[in-house]
């Protein structure tokens, strides 16, 4: 029997990567990559030589089965997505939950994830929390919006860099001018930054500077 390896992967900055992400991503029979490009630069940066296998949001469906199939055979594998960890608003869910109801074990490493370190950094109370990931874009976001108006624990949303004014814009209407709110960018990289205030006054500095890169959007829950 085979085994599923989710392994995280760099946000930015390549040092935050494990050193036994690193040991597993040798070892392993294939490596699956959400974009075979982006992540053959990644593995060729640590000189691991293992063969990677394209698995992303397009295809996952149709190779699942297919990939279950050669795990029980006796094949290891590692899937790894972009940047972050794996299945927190990328590809992954499936697979493990095929490997699991198949008898195939899997083992998540620890390692980055963008909404720990935004959390943490926004100063807003993180004891407890809710992660939204991306909103819905059009069918079923007002009625999201409105279900999370009334949400008192802090929430953490992940944002396009050309979709986060009209977001704010829209945090404004549903959560009120002067709902605290913390807007990450870029994190781990040569131009990270925190905005933080109302989310009037975040949605006027974005305004007047378009923000560029990964984003992530920590609000305060309602008092």
């Amino acid at each position: 029997m085979g085994k599923l390896y989710l392994v995280p992967t760099p946000i930015g900055n390549l040092e935050d990567i494990t050193l036994r992400a690193i040991s597993i991503l040798k070892e392993v029979d294939v490596v699956l990559a959400e974009d075979t490009r982006t992540s053959g630069k990644l593995l060729k940066h640590f000189d691991i030589e293992t063969s990677l296998q394209s698995h992303h949001m397009h295809n996952e469906h149709k190779t699942v089965d297919a990939l279950v199939k050669r795990m029980k055979s006796g094949e290891t594998m590692a899937l790894i997505s972009d940047a972050g960890t794996p299945a927190i608003s990328d590809p992954g869910f499936l697979l493990t939950r095929a490997c699991i109801e198949n008898g195939v074990e899997v083992e998540c490493l620890p390692g980055a994830t963008a909404f720990v370190p935004a959390l943490v950094n926004s100063g807003l109370p993180n004891d407890r929390f809710v992660f939204e990931g991306f909103l819905p874009i059009k069918k079923g976001r007002q009625t999201r919006l409105q279900q999370l108006a009334e949400e008192t624990r802090t929430m953490v949303f992940y944002e396009s860099p050309h979709k986060l004014v009209k977001t704010l814009t829209q945090f404004v209407d549903y959560f009120g001018a002067d709902r605290p709110v913390s807007v990450s960018r870029e994190l781990t990289k040569l131009y990270e930054e925190t905005i933080r205030g109302t989310v009037k006054e975040v949605l006027e500095h974005f305004e007047a500077h378009p923000p560029k890169g990964e984003l992530v959007v920590v609000v305060a829950g309602k008092k």
